[in-house]
């Protein structure tokens, strides 16, 4: 059975509306151009796209975790290493990253790796390794800064890791170990002058307080009592002696 050509208007009709309507999910935007010229950005939810005059583009708004591969620096004290980091962005304004760059996840990849040389390779070395956090913070704002005009808003850049030349990493390995005695030693310096500060102080109570002298001559000797040994000996105070001696030299 053949179709009137009233009949085939109308589902020719009824096919065009029902092909316009599209379903953007509540992380999509849909960017559409009217006869090449930008509309409003639309979603989510149920939309219409006039067919054969309206095309539409999808632009995801979901947060992008983008890895930066690997880039060879030369840090500010001439040591070559190799730096990797990842990258968190997101699109806050769909139709300027429609229309204001070709590919934005592939400008940003780009953005991303230019930067990371850049401000890596102003740094000394020791300031990458200890600064991490700031040096973080810095290459967020900069590709914020290149990206914010395609509408793309980076929320994080982490550097993941930072490959050191093997003899750099012995050189580091040493340092370490240098630190490591050089704290040891100072905490036994300052040990034994706390020591000293200690029996300065006992010498000067026993100065004061003869008494206190010869409770710990006895202590003494009933520790070493307690061993058995061949050999004892008896300290005996120079005032005694003194004492002793008096009536010979008078």
């Amino acid at each position: 059975m053949e179709l009137g050509p009233l009949a085939t208007v109308l589902v020719t009709l009824v096919a065009l509306l029902v092909y316009g309507v599209k379903i953007i999910r509540e992380y999509e935007r849909a960017v559409v151009f009217r006869l090449g010229r930008i509309t409003p950005s639309r979603g989510p939810g149920i939309i219409y796209v006039i067919p054969l005059i309206e095309q539409m583009y999808r632009i995801d708004l979901r947060t992008v975790t983008l890895d930066v591969p690997s880039q060879d620096v030369i840090t500010r004290d001439n040591v070559s290493v190799k730096v990797n980091a990842v990258l968190y962005f997101r699109v806050v304004d769909a139709n300027r990253a429609a229309i204001e760059v070709q590919n934005y996840l592939y400008a940003t990849s780009q953005i991303a790796q230019t930067t990371l040389r850049s401000v890596c390779g102003q740094a000394h070395l020791d300031e990458l390794l200890a600064e991490r956090e700031r040096f973080n913070a810095r290459l967020q704002e900069i590709i914020d800064t290149h990206t914010e005009p395609w509408g793309v808003k980076v929320v994080a850049v982490e550097v993941k890791h930072i490959d050191l030349p093997a003899e750099m990493q012995r050189s580091i390995a040493r340092q370490a170990e240098a630190e490591r005695l050089r704290r040891a030693k100072v905490i036994n310096a300052e040990g034994e002058y706390q020591a000293a500060l200690r029996l300065t102080e006992a010498a000067s109570i026993m100065e004061k307080q003869p008494v206190a002298l010869q409770l710990r001559m006895l202590q003494a000797l009933s520790q070493v009592g307690t061993e058995r040994n061949t050999t004892v000996i008896v300290p005996v105070p120079v005032d005694l002696v003194r004492a002793l001696l008096a009536p010979r030299a008078a």
